[in-house]
């Protein structure tokens, strides 16, 4: 799962209240009504988180079109390895001024 949800709720709850809402659907008019009782019954304040975690798991199982939580996961490891390999590149290209700098100067030879 994306975005803040993920962090604060175990997985096993956030597949608990998709089950349920699959489970529950039938008996509504709604999908927004069985959300709304998922959350109730889970003790959330809104049924949009549990709406949330019902769509993304919809974009994972390959019924509706999106990210998938796979996909986000490796985008967002690719970014921090990105961001790390321009610190480095950083930090050597300042390195090889510096040196450069070094090898320009006119050294004094000793006898």
């Amino acid at each position: 799962m994306s975005g803040s949800t993920s962090k604060r709720y175990p997985v096993e709850l956030r597949e608990r209240a998709v089950r349920m809402v699959v489970e529950l659907w039938p008996d509504y008019e709604s999908d927004w009504a069985a959300m709304t009782q998922v959350a109730t019954l889970l003790g959330f304040g809104t049924p949009e988180t549990i709406r949330k975690w019902c769509r993304q798991a919809e974009i994972d199982a390959g019924r509706r079109p999106g990210v998938t939580t796979e996909r986000s996961a490796e985008l967002k490891r690719l970014e921090r390895e990105n961001a790390e390999l321009k610190r480095a590149n950083a930090i050597l290209k300042s390195a090889s001024v510096f040196f450069a700098a070094e090898l320009d100067r006119p050294h004094h030879q000793q006898r």
